[in-house]
């Protein structure tokens, strides 16, 4: 089997996401691949993120505030990805879902891997928002590695 080309990983600025992108970033340097870092967000008025953090708890709406933290978030995650011996890296921020952003990525990169990490597989919001790992595995064209991050 041929080493990966180009590996899609997502985060969203939690430490989770974080060692997902270690973990692909790794397997992006071993390979030669280009790693592309993908995070998707949702522009939010101020009510809309104190509903999310009354409902979700502050550990989970820091996930629905607008760009400025997806374009930190991607800036970390590059930053943790040099140090962990990428060297071909792009970003992506987009405004949209995070399955459906992924899955776009994936698409027009023409990657052969998307790496997610497993936080939200067992969780409560996991349960009723759905999991981003599990749905991201089932909908992907390509291999997906869910990184054990919890």
């Amino acid at each position: 089997m041929a080493a990966y080309q180009t590996v899609v990983v997502g985060t969203d600025g939690s430490d989770s996401s974080y060692l997902a992108v270690d973990r692909a970033a790794r397997i992006a340097a071993d390979s030669g691949a280009t790693l592309v870092i993908a995070c998707a967000y949702h522009p939010a008025r101020p009510d809309d993120v104190t509903k999310a953090q009354d409902e979700l708890g502050d550990d989970v709406a820091y996930q629905v505030v607008g760009s400025t933290p997806a374009e930190d978030s991607v800036r970390t995650a590059t930053e943790r990805a040099k140090k962990a011996g990428a060297t071909k890296i792009d970003t992506v921020v987009v405004d949209g879902e995070p399955v459906p952003t992924l899955t776009k990525v994936v698409q027009e990169r023409s990657a052969d891997l998307l790496v997610v990490g497993n936080r939200g597989l067992n969780t409560l919001a996991g349960r009723i928002l759905g999991s981003v790992p599990a749905e991201a595995a089932r909908k992907s064209k390509v291999d997906v590695l869910i990184v054990h991050t919890t």
